[in-house]
């Protein structure tokens, strides 16, 4: 480990020479969702591996966690011919997006960033997420950073340009860093992420566990664009919440003292469990890989809206909507459990 250096994080749009997630491993979180998620995650991976009808990868290389032999077994049966890495390793859960490192750009090198992970406020704390940022980043061959501080990734969306969305009710939370004023975590972030501009959102989605991520609600999809829901009608559970999003990104500007494009998708609406409660269901939980953006859908009646929205946004990129709807029961979607390695 080496004492922190300037660093950028890259946009998410920008070349990668890998995508890192991990195969659900852990019948006893996943229950009777396992094998459905594991078919949804892995539709997802088949499609950022994006083979060629001979196939030849278009898309990246996917370095895949498996916990356990069986499910190292599984993960290498259900990904064969993707290419995929099948990478044993200990962790308590998928969602790699808050649990891993955060690759940076470094004195010209490509480098990682390493926070502290303490179960989204303690409200999930499972044996080995603790340890995969510093796993990956060994695995990863990259020099790491230590932050001895709490940052999920999925907490953060940068611009590849030192511009930043997050929310007050993320990073703000003292669930996280009760010691850290609004400050202090500015001055952090741009010491370990470059990170020179923050634009502060508010709440996030209802019963989001995350306590707000905001890669459920608002992403940089270029410098100075971003993309957000617009509410599904009154019936909506998020449509305050929504609305005032809007309203904080048309003041808002990035750190050229630009004012952003704001790019509207339709929100999923209301999105029940089987108990008949409201999740966090988001068509902004969108994996940007290099040929294919793939998109989460829950059997709402604004998926294709959604897809063909995100779609217009990346014409360089083929759009992809898969279902999401048994991963979401783990408490997130296809954002949350990727992290992409960029080119160094």
């Amino acid at each position: 480990m080496k004492t922190p250096t300037t660093s950028l994080q890259p946009a998410e749009w920008e070349p990668h020479s890998a995508v890192w997630s991990a195969w659900p491993s852990h019948a006893e979180l996943w229950l009777e969702d396992l094998e459905p998620a594991r078919a949804e995650v892995a539709a997802l991976f088949r499609a950022v591996a994006d083979k060629d009808a001979h196939g030849r990868p278009r898309g990246e290389a996917l370095k895949i966690l498996a916990c356990g032999d069986e499910a190292v077994a599984s993960a290498k049966q259900a990904l064969a011919g993707t290419g995929a890495e099948i990478v044993p390793a200990v962790f308590g859960d998928i969602w790699l997006r808050d649990t891993a490192a955060i690759f940076v750009r470094s004195s010209g090198k490509l480098a990682a960033a390493c926070f502290t992970f303490n179960g989204w406020g303690g409200k999930y704390v499972l044996a080995g997420d603790g340890g995969v940022a510093a796993f990956v980043a060994a695995r990863a061959g990259v020099s790491a950073t230590v932050n001895p501080w709490v940052l999920e990734g999925g907490s953060i969306d940068v611009d590849g340009q030192g511009t930043c969305l997050t929310t007050r009710q993320c990073l703000l939370n003292p669930n996280r860093n009760p010691g850290l004023s609004q400050g202090e975590i500015e001055n952090r972030l741009r010491a370990s992420l470059g990170i020179e501009k923050l634009i502060w959102l508010g709440d996030g989605l209802v019963n989001d566990h995350t306590d707000g991520h905001v890669d459920n609600i608002a992403r940089f999809i270029a410098p100075g664009v971003v993309m957000c829901m617009e509410p599904a009608g009154a019936g909506d559970p998020n449509r305050d919440a929504l609305k005032a999003i809007i309203a904080d990104l048309k003041v808002a500007t990035d750190v050229n003292g630009r004012k952003l494009e704001i790019v509207t998708v339709p929100s999923p609406g209301r999105v029940e469990n089987a108990d008949g409660e409201a999740i966090p269901a988001s068509s902004m939980n969108f994996y940007i890989g290099n040929t294919t953006v793939v998109v989460p859908l829950y059997a709402s009646a604004t998926d294709d809206a959604a897809v063909a929205a995100i779609a217009k946004a990346f014409p360089g990129r083929r759009t992809v909507g898969l279902p999401a709807g048994h991963v979401i029961t783990g408490g997130g979607s296809f954002h949350c459990i990727t992290q992409q390695q960029p080119l160094p």
